[in-house]
């Protein structure tokens, strides 16, 4: 996240957003970076620390963030990127107007996005049967959860949930391997993005095709993805902010949704896990890694 060319690529992004809106480090930008490193129960402290050092507003990614972000500060500005509906989870207090000190931007509000990726993956693979679900138990029992359960059962497909916590993937890796399915569904949960390296490696290390929510995690060799455009979100991220360092106000600020989705196939790894995509998939591919 570091320097003015951040290795990762959403916050270069980010940063260069900024830039692009006349805010530069070291001329009229003071931009604190924080991590949390995957463990989820530093947000609270990450977010006071900010607060104490009088931040101007600051930027959230992931529900559980901005709700721990919300419960430090009702006063500082917050503009979160990502997060399902949070309108249910009192965040906002609709989308139209957030009433508080929170705005930006959610992931998924649509409980269908989850089910296209499903049948997406059906598409590409019609011969599979049983897909694990690797996401968190809060995910599988939620609207978005009970919808692709819903979608599984239409398509005729065994969907199995493989549980994983924000740190810890021991567990899930052991009940993929050994219930053996014929494909993973990954899910766009924050964790996820921040350890796509260690889910990748897993997929292809025990051969499994891989359907993710990010792009970046099919760059590591991941099979497909379908999802938000997460770099256009954080260049709008930048946009609220400046708009917020210029004096806007959250609360009048609506929180948006993506108008960007992409399917992004490796062939890369389609080849070697011995797999043809059907030309009529790969046509309405946004992105063919070769």
């Amino acid at each position: 996240m570091s320097g003015p060319e951040p290795v990762h690529p959403l916050i270069r992004t980010f940063v260069h957003a900024l830039r692009a809106l006349g805010h530069v480090e070291g001329q009229n930008l003071v931009l604190e970076r924080r991590s949390a490193e995957g463990r989820s129960e530093r947000f609270a402290d990450i977010v006071a620390e900010l607060v104490r050092l009088k931040a101007d507003v600051i930027v959230t990614a992931g529900r559980p963030m901005t709700q721990q972000a919300k419960e430090v500060t009702t006063t500082v500005p917050i503009v979160m990127v990502g997060g399902f509906d949070p309108v249910r989870f009192g965040i906002v207090q609709s989308l139209a107007r957030p009433g508080g000190n929170v705005t930006g931007f959610a992931f998924f509000i649509d409980p269908e996005l989850h089910a296209k990726r499903l049948q997406l993956l059906k598409e590409a693979l019609p011969q599979i049967s049983r897909v694990a679900f690797l996401g968190l138990k809060s995910e599988w029992e939620d609207p978005v959860g009970q919808r692709l359960q819903a979608a599984a059962r239409a398509l005729r497909l065994t969907l199995f949930l493989a549980e994983h916590t924000p740190t810890q993937y021991a567990d899930a890796f052991s009940i993929v391997t050994r219930e053996r399915p014929d494909a993973l569904f990954v899910s766009s949960e924050p964790s996820n993005y921040a350890n796509r390296h260690l889910v990748v490696d897993f997929a292809n290390r025990h051969r499994l095709p891989s359907m993710h929510g990010f792009r970046e995690s099919v760059e590591l060799g991941g099979l497909m993805a379908y999802g938000a455009d997460n770099v256009d979100l954080y260049r709008r991220a930048a946009g609220y902010v400046d708009k917020i360092l210029k004096g806007a106000n959250a609360a009048h600020l609506p929180v948006e949704q993506p108008t960007k989705f992409e399917l992004v196939i490796n062939l890369n790894t389609a080849k070697a896990l011995g797999l043809t995509i059907p030309p009529s998939v790969l046509m309405r591919a946004d992105r063919v890694i070769e």
